[in-house]
C-alpha cells in the first residue's frame, strides 16, 4: 500500500470515529434536555402546598416555580387586566388579596378576541394552579382593549397599586370553566437535567477533536519517517 494510501486511511479512521464521538456527545445532550424536560413535568404532579408557606414576606421565593399550589383570599373586582398574546390567546388576569395584603395575579382561563371576561368570583375562595415566574416582556402590537402582551409583574405594577406576589398561577381546566372561561395553557419553566450528562456530552466532543487531531498527525509523521535522510 502506498504511503498516501496508508495516510488517507489513518485519517479516515480519525474521521469516521470523530463522527462517531460527535453523535455520542449529541445524544448526551439529548439525555440531559430530556431529564430536564421529564422534572419539569414530574413538578406539575405533585401535591398543592400553601403559596404563603414557601414565598417570604420579604419576596424570597423557595423551590416552588412549577408546583401546583393553593391559596386562600378573594377576589379584587377592580384589577383585571386582558393579556393579548402574540399567538391572539386572550389570557384573563385577576387580582386575588391573600391575607397578608398582597395581590397575587391569576390567570383564571381565556376569552376570545373582542369578547368580554365574565366576573370575578366574590366572597372568600380557595384556589389552586401552578405558580409561574414573571413573562419575558412582550414587544408584539396591542391593539385596543387589552392591556398587557405578557403576564410581566413590573408592567402590571404599574397598573395595580397594591403589593404583589413575585409571580402568578394560572388555574387549570375544570376552575376555569367553573369560572366561564376556557383554560388557559401554561407555559412551565426551563427544567435542568443531570450536568454529569452534559458534562459526558462535553467530553465526547473533546475526544473526537483529540481523535481527529492525532490521526491528522500520525499521518503527517508517517511521511516524515519515509523521508530519507540526507
Amino acid at each position: 500500500m502506498s504511503l498516501r494510501a496508508r495516510q488517507a486511511l489513518v485519517i479516515a479512521v480519525g474521521v469516521v470515529a470523530a463522527a462517531v464521538m460527535t453523535w455520542l456527545g449529541f445524544w448526551q445532550l439529548q439525555v440531559f434536555t430530556d431529564q430536564g424536560n421529564a422534572s419539569v413535568q414530574a413538578r406539575t404532579q405533585q401535591s398543592p402546598v400553601p403559596l404563603l408557606g414557601q414565598v417570604g414576606a420579604d419576596g424570597t421565593v423557595g423551590d416552588i416555580y412549577g408546583k401546583p399550589v393553593t391559596v386562600q383570599g378573594h377576589y379584587l373586582a377592580g384589577e383585571q387586566v386582558l393579556v393579548l398574546g402574540e399567538d391572539g390567546v386572550v389570557r384573563v388576569l385577576s387580582g386575588f388579596q391573600l391575607s397578608d395584603g398582597r395581590v397575587l395575579p391569576i390567570v383564571r382561563g381565556t376569552v376570545a378576541q373582542g369578547a368580554s371576561a365574565p366576573p370575578v368570583p366574590t366572597g372568600e375562595r380557595t384556589e389552586t394552579g401552578l405558580f409561574l415566574p414573571s413573562e419575558a416582556a412582550a414587544d408584539h402590537p396591542l391593539t385596543t382593549g387589552y392591556d398587557l402582551g405578557s403576564v410581566r409583574l413590573a408592567q402590571l405594577a404599574q397598573l395595580w397599586p397594591k403589593p404583589l406576589m413575585p409571580g402568578f398561577i394560572t388555574l387549570d381546566a375544570s376552575a376555569a370553566t367553573a369560572q366561564g372561561l376556557q383554560p388557559a395553557a401554561v407555559t412551565l419553566p426551563t427544567g435542568e437535567g443531570s450536568w454529569r450528562n452534559s458534562g459526558y456530552a462535553l467530553q465526547w466532543w473533546v475526544f473526537a477533536l483529540f481523535g481527529l487531531g492525532m490521526s491528522i498527525r500520525i499521518a503527517q509523521s508517517m511521511a516524515t519517517k519515509s523521508t530519507p535522510s540526507q
